[in-house]
C-alpha cells in the first residue's frame, strides 16, 4: 500500500462507517445551579464592562451558576478595569451565611485582559462548588479558513484565537503535553504524513516522528514522559509508545491486516485505549501502556472511534449510531455508557475539558464544521467557533 494509501486506512477507521440505531440512555437536564449575584461588581474604567461580561459568561458556561441581579445568597463585589492593564478587585461572599469565599484582586497586562475575568471566575467555581473551573484553559485545534488548514489554539470561550502554523497543508490530531508549553500533532508539513511538537513560547518546531510510513495520533502521556502514536513502518498501522527522552520505539499491537488509529492515555499513565478495526469494524480497546491483550470496550453502534479519556477515569467517543456520529461516555470500570447528543449533525473527535463535565467536539452539520461545548448534565450546547471556514480537531487543555 502506498503511504497515501495507508493515511487514508487509518483515516477510515476514525471517520467513516455504517449507520446502526441503538437504544442507549439520554442525559437529563443540568441541575443543582445557585444563583450569584454581580450587580456589584462595578465597571470602573475602560472596558471594565467588557471585563464584567466575561465573568458573567464564563460562570454561566461553568453550568454551575445562574447569574441574576439581586435576591442571591452568593454576591461578587468590588471593580473591574482596563485602563492600560487589566485588574479586578472582587470580594465574593455568602450573604445568606454570612461567609465569605475569598476577597482577591486579579491583574494581567492590556494584551490578555480577558485572562483576569477566566482566573476569577475559575476560583468562584472553585470556592463555592469545590469543583475545578474550565475558564482558564485553552483549547488546540485544526482551523481551515479558506480551505487552508493550519493549527490554532484558543481560550476555552473561543476568543484569544491564535494561528500557531501557516503551512497551509493537511492536519490533524493535536494534543497537549501535560505542562502546556507544546503540542504535538500530525502534518504534510514535509510532503509526508510525520508528527510535530510546537513550542507554544517561541513558536519553534521540531520534528518528532518521521519513520517510512504513516506516523500520526500522538498522545502525550499524562506523566509527560511517553508519546503514544501510530506508525506504519512495519507496513501496517500499528500502535507504538515512544520513549520522550531517548526517541526510542516500541510496538505494543501486531494485528496483521487490521488497522489500529487514535490512542489516548488514562489519567495514571498505566493504560491506553485507541481504535482496532480487529473485529471487522472499528470499536475502542484498551491495553497496558506496556503492551499484552487487549480488551474490546464498546459494543453499541456500527463504529465507535476518536476516543478521549477524561480527568475521572471515563472515555468518551463517537459512536456511529442512526447514520450520525454522536457524543458518548463510558465508564471502563463500571461499563456504563451514556449518549450524549441525539441530533441529526455529526459530533466528532471529542475531547474532555480538564474540569471532568464539559467536553469539545467538531459538530458538522450542512457540510460545514465548527466546535461545539457540550456539558455532561445536559446543560444546552455552546457553539465556539464562529469565524469563516471549518473547525476540528479539538483538544482541551489538561489545566
Amino acid at each position: 500500500m502506498s503511504r497515501n494509501g495507508i493515511v487514508a486506512a487509518v483515516l477510515a477507521v476514525c471517520m467513516a462507517g455504517v449507520a446502526a440505531a441503538q437504544d442507549i440512555r439520554i442525559v437529563k437536564q443540568g441541575t443543582g445551579k445557585s444563583d450569584i449575584d454581580l450587580s456589584g461588581l462595578q465597571a470602573a474604567s475602560g472596558q471594565g464592562g467588557a471585563l464584567k461580561q466575561v465573568v458573567r459568561d464564563d460562570l454561566m458556561r461553568s453550568g454551575y451558576f445562574n447569574v441574576v441581579s439581586g435576591g442571591a445568597a452568593i454576591t461578587v463585589r468590588g471593580k473591574c478595569a482596563v485602563d492600560g492593564a487589566a485588574r479586578i478587585d472582587a470580594d465574593v461572599a455568602n450573604a445568606a451565611g454570612g461567609t465569605r469565599y475569598f476577597t482577591r484582586a486579579y491583574d494581567e497586562p492590556s494584551a490578555t485582559w480577558r485572562r483576569a475575568a477566566h482566573r476569577l471566575a475559575d476560583d468562584i467555581v472553585k470556592a463555592v462548588k469545590g469543583k475545578p473551573g474550565m475558564a482558564s484553559t485553552r483549547i488546540a485545534l485544526i482551523g481551515a479558513p479558506g480551505g487552508r488548514k493550519n493549527l490554532y489554539v484558543c481560550d476555552a470561550d473561543g476568543q484569544g484565537m491564535a494561528q500557531l502554523t501557516r503551512d497551509d497543508k493537511p492536519c490533524m490530531t493535536p494534543g497537549w503535553t501535560p505542562d502546556m508549553r507544546q503540542i504535538y500533532y500530525m502534518s504534510y508539513h514535509g510532503g509526508y504524513a510525520d508528527i510535530y511538537s510546537v513550542d507554544l513560547g517561541s513558536r519553534t518546531r521540531k520534528k518528532v516522528s518521521n519513520f517510512p510510513g504513516i506516523n500520526t495520533g500522538p498522545s502525550v502521556a499524562p506523566n509527560g514522559r511517553q508519546l503514544a502514536l501510530v506508525l506504519s513502518r512495519d507496513g501496517n498501522a500499528e500502535l507504538y509508545v515512544m520513549d520522550l527522552g531517548s526517541s526510542r520505539v516500541q510496538r505494543l499491537t501486531s494485528t496483521a491486516q487490521a488497522t489500529e488509529a487514535c490512542p489516548t492515555w488514562s489519567p495514571d499513565s498505566s493504560r491506553l485505549a485507541y481504535v482496532s478495526d480487529r473485529s471487522g469494524s472499528p470499536q475502542v480497546y484498551v491495553m497496558t501502556a506496556a503492551g499484552g491483550a487487549a480488551k474490546r470496550l464498546t459494543f453499541r453502534g456500527s463504529e465507535n472511534v476518536s476516543p478521549d479519556w477524561g480527568p475521572d477515569g471515563r472515555l468518551v467517543y463517537s459512536s456511529r449510531r442512526g447514520g450520525r456520529y454522536q457524543a458518548c461516555i463510558l465508564n471502563p470500570a463500571t461499563g456504563e455508557e451514556t449518549q450524549l447528543t441525539s441530533s441529526g449533525a455529526d459530533y466528532e473527535e471529542p475531547s474532555w475539558a480538564p474540569d471532568g463535565r464539559h467536553i469539545v467536539c467538531a459538530k458538522t452539520q450542512g457540510y460545514h464544521s465548527d466546535l461545539y461545548i457540550l456539558d455532561t448534565l445536559g446543560d444546552p450546547e455552546v457553539r465556539l467557533t464562529t469565524m469563516q471556514g471549518d473547525w476540528y480537531s479539538p483538544a482541551w487543555s489538561p489545566r
